[in-house]
Formats: structure tokens, C-alpha cells, sequence
């Protein structure tokens, strides 16, 4: 590791001033993805302002019909906290989910979003639930906020605060892991929402995104027979060393429908 500045704010107002002061300054919410990248030179920020002693930004709330995850709050408090349990579920399931014990109690919700890893877990729930994620400046719509491959509409000087899901009627996720990493290989989400019937697969493309033929579908009959003949075209899907785009498009299908499944219960 090379030598930076470190600062620890007590306040997102007081972070903000201190990521705004320094132009190559980086916000450190988790560290599961920034340090890693610093340790190999790959991102050489001049500081580092954590994140970390910022009350306000963690926890779980109910706010009427939605649930409130504050950006800090650890993927392992997401998975065992009572009332993410009681009012989603399938969110606690899919944090219980991410990478290792480590990784839990280290990595952040907001850490994870504003990354925006193509294969992380927490994207398809934020994008599959019609979430929005809220920040120091204002609101941005789920559909809104995912751009490309580790891109967010998050402008300079913003962080998000908090992230508001609204209580699904159903919902589940299910995914194809590497069994390393435990990333999403391919992961689809599919939600029964009060704004309609929702499915975003992660883990499949440069970005996380919705799937609009089996969203159609789903919402005629919500059932796994409904996907019986959808295709996923392969030409945008990422194709590595742990799948080939074809198989990420006939992964897309089965975890659909294994998340419909869990999601009638």
C-alpha cells in the first residue's frame, strides 16, 4: 500500500467538504473493491474519506409501505435484521448471499451500488424492487440510476444516504454463483410490486438490467411455465473465463424461473 490521507467525517456534510476539497479523493464505504484495486496500483487516490463513523448513514427503518437501508449498513445486518426479514425477504436471502463472512461484515449496501460491479447481488434487488436510492443532493429512480459497466448516474460530490425499497407483494432471487467468489455468475430478482411486475438480472451483462419480455409474461401468468419459450439473446452478454455469453443467456431462463418459484412460495 502506498501512503494517502485519511479522514474520517463525522457527518455526510462534513464528508462531503472533505471529498470536495480533494480532487483525487475517494469515498470509502466498505473497501471490499476500493483498497484491493489500491494495493495493485489500479486506483491511487490521493485520500480516503471514510465513511465509516457516520451515525446517520446506517440502519434499517420501516417508513410506511417501503423499508429504508441506510448506505453504511452491512450486507450482514441486511441478512439477519428482523424486519428486512419480516417485509422482504428475499433482500435478507440475497445479502445472506454476497461473498463470505468477511465480505458481510465488512461491505455496505451504498458501497456495493455505487461500485456497481456487473456481478454483484445487491444491483438486481435495488433495479428488481424499484428502489430509489436517495443522496445528499436528491433521488434517483432505480431505473435510473444503473448506467454502464461500474457507472452510476452519482455526480462529483454526491454519496448516497440511504436506499428506500418499496414492500413487494412477492419477491425472491435466485442466482448461479462462482463458487470463489461467490459473485452472480447470472442472477435474476422478480418482484410482484405495487408498480407492476419487475425482473433484473445481474451477473449476465455490463450492467444490471430489466427483462421486459418475461416482465410481460410473468405479469399475465406468474408462474415458471409463463417463461416456457423466451429466449435471451446472447449478443450483449458478457462472455469470461467462468461462462460463455450463451450460457449466461440460458442461465438468465433458469433462474427466472427458480426465482418465480421461491417467489409463489
Amino acid at each position: 500500500m502506498y501512503a494517502f490521507n485519511y479522514h474520517q467525517p463525522d457527518s455526510v456534510e462534513a464528508a462531503v467538504q472533505a471529498v470536495s476539497a480533494n480532487e483525487d479523493a475517494k469515498l470509502l464505504a466498505g473497501g471490499m473493491t476500493l483498497l484491493p484495486t489500491m494495493k495493485q496500483r489500479l486506483a491511487m487516490p490521493s485520500d480516503l474519506i471514510d465513511l465509516s463513523a457516520i451515525a446517520d448513514l446506517k440502519g434499517v427503518r420501516s417508513e410506511g409501505d417501503s423499508l429504508v437501508l441506510g448506505a453504511m449498513t452491512r450486507h450482514a445486518l441486511v441478512e439477519s435484521d428482523a424486519t428486512v426479514q419480516s417485509k422482504i425477504p428475499a433482500l435478507a436471502k440475497l445479502a445472506g448471499g454476497i461473498g463470505d463472512p468477511q465480505v458481510r461484515n465488512c461491505g455496505t449496501i451504498g458501497g456495493s451500488i455505487a461500485n456497481a460491479d456487473p456481478a454483484a447481488d445487491y444491483p438486481a434487488a435495488v433495479l428488481g424492487l424499484g428502489a430509489t436510492v436517495k443522496t445528499n443532493k436528491r433521488e434517483i429512480a432505480a431505473d435510473n440510476f444503473f448506467t454502464a459497466l461500474f457507472e452510476t448516474a452519482l455526480e462529483p460530490g454526491e454519496l448516497i444516504v440511504s436506499v428506500q425499497f418499496p414492500i413487494p407483494e412477492a419477491a425472491a432471487y435466485a442466482k448461479f454463483d462462482n463458487p470463489a467468489s461467490r459473485y452472480a455468475v447470472v442472477g435474476v430478482m422478480v418482484a410482484k410490486t405495487g408498480g407492476g411486475l419487475r425482473v433484473a438480472v445481474t451477473g449476465a451483462g455490463p450492467k444490471v438490467f430489466r427483462h421486459s419480455e418475461m416482465e410481460q409474461a410473468l405479469a399475465g401468468n406468474f408462474a415458471p411455465e409463463a417463461l416456457d419459450g423466451i429466449s435471451t439473446p446472447a449478443d450483449d452478454l458478457n462472455s469470461d473465463i467462468h461462462a460463455s455469453a450463451e450460457y449466461r443467456a440460458h442461465l438468465v431462463g433458469v433462474m427466472a424461473k427458480r426465482a418465480v418459484v421461491a417467489a409463489k412460495g
